[in-house]
């Protein structure tokens, strides 16, 4: 079982802001799996050729250790928003420093917090109304969610993120996957199976 399922993040907050380097090692260690999800659902299908998604979380929660004495919030969900906020400005950093390429698409690449406040860097796992999905959009769930979608295997990671997160059509999953749709399709259903199963596991 991952350490963030029963993990109390806001006491590991309270903890390392006292100077208790434990507390400030499982802090990170915990939202390190949420970060990595995050950074592959923000980065654009034309940056991946030049960077890759570990290159913004390790920058991330770099900063993220050096800058621990800036946040203001108090709450896990305040913590994962300001992560995000991290996140998605060394990511704008790279489209700058990748001027010359195709720009991302904003309106089909949907990172995961997309909510009028700010704060509560939720994931959103859509899926257009379709079911498997639902029950892994409750915020309370999130660093679970980034655990579990972490341990499947490298498909059924790239399908959830691709289909569920930035919420591409079908027809170009299927393309960026080198898959048929109805194959692709198939392996989206498998994945979110088990990705709910992983999270079962971890109640």
């Amino acid at each position: 079982m991952s350490g963030s399922s029963r993990i109390d993040v806001n006491e590991l907050l309270r903890r390392a802001r006292t100077g208790d380097q434990a507390a400030r090692d499982r802090l990170f260690a915990a939202c390190r799996n949420y970060v990595a999800v995050a950074a592959r659902a923000e980065v654009a299908s034309w940056l991946k050729a030049k960077v890759d998604a570990s290159d913004l979380v390790q920058q991330t929660l770099l900063e993220a250790h050096r800058g621990l004495a800036n946040f203001r919030g108090e709450t896990e969900a305040e913590w994962l928003g300001w992560l995000r906020r991290i996140l998605e400005n060394n990511a704008a950093d790279y489209v700058r420093q990748y001027h010359g390429v195709e720009k991302r698409r904003v309106g089909r690449e949907v990172s995961l917090q997309r909510d009028d406040d700010s704060e509560r860097g939720d994931f959103e796992l859509s899926d257009e109304g379709e079911t498997p999905s639902q029950l892994l959009m409750q915020k309370e769930l999130q660093l679970q969610v980034a655990d579990a979608l972490i341990g499947l295997p490298e498909d059924y990671q790239e399908v959830i993120i691709l289909r569920s997160m930035q919420r591409l059509p079908f027809d170009e999953v299927a393309d960026r996957m080198g898959r048929s749709r109805p194959a692709t399709q198939m392996l989206w259903l498998r994945a979110i199976k088990k990705l709910q199963e992983a999270m079962e596991l971890k109640e």
